[in-house]
């Protein structure tokens, strides 16, 4: 390498690791407060969703999370689909039944309402976006369709290092389980005073949101095991935990086919380039000298 080359790249090394070292700086600066590391069963290029625990967290969406927000871009049917929740198709319909989608026009031209089909997509809380901003004092709840890839944040040097050799990619459901565990009463120093329809969150970025606490423990009822009890805790924790686990997949909904076919080409290119390699050791032996004949 010449003096110059090696220059430049190390040149580059530095401005790059001055950038990565200037990101918690400009975060901090926001007020913001990096979410913890959580462990997901989806997570590495070998991971898998947990059926159950993406059942668990449709529940939530629909029972609490839906009252606020959509998800235009998802499909009842979805649910029913390999790789997510798995939901039966008798289980689909009967909860597509459950919704009532105006359609139309009819014959007279007339909208009407009709119940819903597993073709349809989630009904959204609220007609238009002027109806949602009124009902939550100007705020727009924003649509949680892609909700889980769109919410990322920067985790520095030298952990992004880390991150490259370790495939790690879970930011957006970090984010959501922090946001929902992230309530707290505001300091009574350093901290904004909070406005009419502001709250305290201590993983929003300037700490203030204008989404209330969504849940609590206890809200919503997990289904029983054969003894009487949830097989796992009814707390906000587990609550953030399942929801962000159903966001990535509704995010990703092929996710596991994905990784399942990388696999695959991986496993064929290592094949291939094994042959390629032997059948080129094959041929150069035949040369006395080592090189192709003329």
């Amino acid at each position: 390498m010449s003096t110059i080359s090696f220059r430049l790249a190390l040149t580059g090394l530095a401005t790059g690791l001055s950038l990565s070292l200037s990101v918690p700086s400009a975060q901090a600066a926001e007020g913001r407060v990096i979410p913890p590391q959580m462990s997901w069963s989806f997570s590495g290029p070998f991971g898998k969703f947990d059926r159950a625990q993406l059942q668990r967290g449709f529940k939530v969406v629909k029972e609490v999370c839906a009252n606020c927000h959509s998800m235009s871009l998802l499909r009842i049917r979805n649910l029913a689909q390999p790789g997510g929740p798995e939901f039966t198709p008798g289980q689909v319909n009967a909860l597509a039944a459950t919704y009532t989608v105006k359609d139309g026009p009819n014959d007279q031209g007339e909208m009407f309402d009709r119940p819903g089909r597993a073709a349809d997509p989630f009904p959204a809380p609220f007609p238009n976006e002027q109806a949602a901003r009124a009902a939550n004092g100007g705020a727009l709840p924003v649509d949680l369709s892609v909700i889980a890839k769109a919410r990322t944040y920067e985790r520095g040097f030298p952990q992004f290092i880390f991150d490259i050799f370790t495939q790690y990619q879970e930011q957006g459901p970090d984010y959501i389980h922090a946001l929902m565990t992230g309530y707290k009463d505001p300091p009574p120093e350093g901290t904004p005073p909070l406005l009419p329809g502001q709250y305290f969150n201590t993983y929003m970025p300037g700490h203030l949101i204008a989404m209330p606490k969504p849940i609590s423990d206890g809200q919503v009822e997990y289904p029983k095991g054969a003894d009487g009890k949830s097989p796992v805790p009814e707390t906000v924790d587990q609550y953030g935990k399942d929801v962000a686990a159903f966001l990535v997949w509704a995010a990703e909904p092929h996710m596991e086919a994905r990784k399942r076919t990388g696999l695959q080409v991986m496993v064929f290119l290592l094949i291939f380039g094994s042959l390629l390699y032997y059948t080129k050791k094959k041929v150069w032996a035949r040369m006395p000298d080592g090189s192709a004949a003329h």
